[in-house]
């Protein structure tokens, strides 16, 4: 029963590493080999990818040698990307990346529950109501059971100093899973898996930027110094966690290391409170296991005799602590501490194992050719006893001796057959705003798929056998980056990806629309079918495709047209073959810091019918952060032309009825300053300039504004929040598209973010009461007041000035998050930011 708990998570470490086989140093083997005597784990827990605290991390593993984990509640898809346009969905996809990559950096493990980053909150109630508490408290406590911290550290405080509903939730959370877990009358279906579990303290890692006056000298307040050179691995753990930060890159997060001492806080919140360590009374020895003592004198001996000029010297002794171990009865650490020793031995043998395909993908029905190499290159009398197809538990005896420094290679056909497409797990099925759907009990917390097809190699030495697991990748060699890996997945038999993601009609006419069908297997023929919503046509809806080749594309376009009535609403396109139904697209995420992911959605797009009457047609765009809304302009029909530094001449910018700064463009842009004098320059002589959201902090330049204007964090979070005109009469609300009420309806995750909180030459307060534009406006004009509940009013979303002759616009409205799924209020927002008079 425990077994189908370890070996999950034993094949998901394996897996993550499998993308580029890596060969530990004897310096590598050395530290591991020490921490065989180290019996101790630290759990960390925060809300989102890039809240952990890699300091913290990196010391935990690598100089305490705990077994240390990161418990994000979500995968960070409510941010935004710096590196792309992915969003939502695909940003999560990316961020969990991210997220093992830094671990793999740090040393640490990585765990999740099945919230949904369903973007900022402002409070926890929000929050847990949003993420259905009982879920996600449940996900906290299974953690906590399965993984058996010792000790238990928040991230953020319960009181909401964090700054962020999920935040707030994430500590709320974890105090209370803290008894629960030990608490077998608490979520006692998860007990048929694991045991109850009692933490001996849970602490806060207190930051400074919302407690600068901590001491160690603070009432249950503790310090660590984590800032610890690490002569084995040579690197200090302050410069670790610099490199385990800038996988987040998603984010923005590129980090520079540093050394010397750093002390980090804990407030006590729960548990036995430590005096003096954060790990006072935790046994990190093997004095916490019942009969260990022959153990532990193997384990001192190994490392006081570990020679690192011939780590292979070693691996007698591993093998004689390994039938040490099997006689204890503690499963939790005797599997855990198995499954090391097995690991060093592969290190100290030099041994490279690896299973690759000639495709990165199969459909079922295929068979598969994998390539097997074996090598043992220090040590031989290691033998191969049998290779097992984990996926049908086909079973290959060998019984093969490698010889040292030997390669072995071999090809086996695989057929594939009821194996399940390669999605995310957490996305095969339909969530809530707040949670994914996740019905199987032993998949909640991983953090990826296991791998599509891997084998299972057992080995023997002494008489003992060592297991290995063997994820087929698929590789090959690229004229710049050599060698490259990817996981192998297993895909539908074919693909159908529709032009654009979403399709905005302002008129009854038609509009032709372009769909790729992409075959995976030879002689692919089925039929298209193509569905609307009602008062929609598609001409044809129906359509015969035939693919000769795996891999083949064919083209087709279909013509898609409004009626009255048209309702908004998702345009569906299916594929028929060998009598089945499919209807996936497909989207490659590639980064050169994660591996390769194949995200297979439903092939679908938004259609909206939105009467939009705009003036001009070229606009100039400044590309920031990944964004989509040159895609969205040039779908409702304008010219859209991505400048840059080189384009900036007044004699070009004369013709554009707008210019656009993308999203964050101002944090982004290196030499953005430089970009600012004539683009200020256009708007005076008649030009519209339109900046987008950027945050206060890192921005690249301070000139970005005619008059004084001071960036703060304001936002509106409910979608839903009134909406009132404070210019009623003003063109942005009137010309060419008249605004009302009913555009703000339909809005998804927020209604803008970042807002100024100063303006004009009289700085005025962030928010206001009582509001009177002639009086306060000399420059700039508020156009919209809102505010989440409980708030006081937020006026300054959108602000717009007279500049010689023509408009500046710095908005705070998330047109970046509407454009993409058809909000018609927010086409024509724009529409008339971009038409104002000149």
């Amino acid at each position: 029963m425990r077994k189908l708990i370890i070996l999950p998570l034993l094949l998901i470490a394996c897996f993550v590493q499998a993308q580029m086989p890596h060969q530990e140093s004897s310096a590598e083997i050395f530290q591991k080999i020490k921490k065989l005597d180290v019996l101790g784990n630290v759990l960390y827990l925060a809300a989102h990818p890039d809240d952990e605290n890699t300091r913290f991390i990196a010391y935990c593993a690598n100089e305490k040698l705990y077994n240390t984990a990161y418990l994000s509640l979500t995968r960070g898809d409510g941010g935004q990307n710096l590196i792309g346009t992915e969003i939502r969905e695909q940003l999560g996809i990316i961020r969990t990346q991210e997220l093992l990559a830094a671990r793999r950096t740090d040393g640490g493990q990585q765990f999740f529950t099945r919230a949904n980053d369903f973007g900022y909150s402002k409070d926890a109630e929000e929050t847990l109501e949003i993420w259905d508490k009982e879920k996600v408290l449940s996900d906290v406590v299974w953690t906590i059971r399965k993984f058996k911290p010792d000790v238990i550290v928040c991230r953020f405080p319960p009181d909401g100093r964090g700054g962020h509903g999920h935040h707030t939730s994430s500590a709320l959370l974890g105090i209370e899973a803290f008894e629960m877990a030990a608490d077998k009358t608490k979520f006692p279906e998860q007990l048929q898996y694991v045991d109850t579990w009692q933490a001996k303290r849970i602490v806060m890692n207190t930051g400074r930027w919302w407690n600068d006056k901590i001491s160690a000298n603070d009432s249950g307040v503790v310090a660590e110094n984590i800032g610890v050179y690490n002569k084995v691995l040579g690197t200090s753990y302050n410069e670790l966690a610099a490199r385990s930060r800038t996988m987040h890159k998603s984010q923005g997060f590129g980090s520079t290391g540093t050394r010397g001492e750093m002390e980090e806080y804990f407030e006590h919140l729960k548990g036995q409170q430590a005096e003096k360590s954060l790990f006072e009374g935790v046994d990190g020895s093997w004095n916490r296991v019942a009969d260990s003592k022959t153990v532990q004198t193997l384990v001192k001996d190994i490392i006081n005799t570990y020679n690192i000029a011939k780590p292979e010297n070693s691996i007698t002794k591993l093998i004689q602590l390994k039938t040490a171990l099997l006689k204890l009865k503690d499963d939790f650490w005797r599997k855990k501490k198995l499954h090391e020793i097995d690991a060093l031995v592969k290190a100290c043998a030099g041994l490279y194992l690896e299973a690759t395909a000639k495709s990165y993908s199969a459909i079922n029905g295929d068979s598969v050719e994998v390539e097997f190499e074996l090598i043992s290159r220090s040590f031989n009398d290691l033998k191969l006893k049998r290779i097992v197809n984990a996926q049908n538990l086909e079973i290959e005896e060998f019984n093969l001796p490698l010889t040292i420094n030997k390669v072995t290679t071999f090809k086996r056909k695989i057929y594939i057959k009821n194996f399940p497409i390669s999605q995310p797990y957490w996305l095969v099925k339909e969530g809530t705003l707040g949670t994914y759907t996740v019905d199987d009990q032993l998949m909640i917390g991983v953090p990826e798929n296991y791998p599509a097809l891997f084998f299972s190699a057992d080995f023997e030495i002494d008489g003992l056998e060592l297991n290995y697991s063997l994820p087929v990748v698929y590789k090959k060699n690229d004229p710049v980056k050599g060698e490259t890996y990817r996981p192998f997945v297993i895909t539908p038999p074919a693909f159908l990806n529709i032009e654009k993601p979403v399709y905005v009609f302002s008129s009854y006419f038609e509009k032709e629309i372009e769909v790729v069908i992409k075959s995976q297997k030879d002689d692919a023929v089925g039929e298209v079918k193509f569905t609307a919503p009602k008062g929609w046509t598609v001409t044809p809806s129906t359509m015969k495709i035939n693919l000769p080749k795996n891999e083949s594309e064919q083209r087709i376009k279909i013509k898609v047209a409004p009626t009255k009535g048209a309702e908004q609403g998702e345009l569906k396109a299916s594929i028929s073959i060998d009598g089945v139904s499919y209807s996936n697209a497909l989207k490659t995420i590639e980064y050169d810091h994660i591996p390769t992911q194949v995200y297979m959605p439903e092939a679908k797009s938004q259609l909206s019918f939105i009467p939009i009457e705009k003036t001009g047609n070229k606009i100039g765009y400044i590309a920031g952060a990944g964004d989509v809304v040159p895609d969205a302009l040039r779908e409702i029909g304008y010219e859209v032309v991505e400048l840059n530094e080189s384009d900036l001449l007044p004699e070009k910018l004369k013709y554009y009825q707008a210019i656009i700064f993308g999203i964050r463009a101002l944090n982004t842009i290196d030499r953005v300053d430089f970009y600012m004098k004539p683009l200020l320059e256009y708007c005076k002589n008649g030009g519209n300039l339109i900046v987008q959201y950027n945050t206060a902090h890192a921005l690249k330049t301070s000139n970005f504004s005619p008059y004084p204007l001071k960036l703060g964090r304001d936002r509106v979070t409910d979608e839903t929040a009134e909406v009132r005109f404070l210019l009623p009469n003003h063109s942005v609300l009137n010309s060419p598209n008249k605004i009302t009420a009913t555009d703000f309806e339909n809005w998804t995750q927020e209604r803008g973010l970042y807002f100024p909180s100063e303006w004009d030459e009289k700085y005025k307060p962030r928010s206001c009461v009582l509001y009177f534009p002639s009086e306060w406006d000399e420059n700039y004009q508020a156009i919209f007041s809102m505010n989440d509940k409980g708030e006081e009013p937020k006026n300054s979303s959108l602000l717009v000035a007279k500049y010689g002759k023509g408009n500046y616009v710095y908005s705070g409205i998330s047109f970046f998050r509407q454009l993409p799924e058809g909000v018609p209020g927010a086409y024509r927002l724009l529409v008339n930011l971009i038409s104002l008079k000149q």
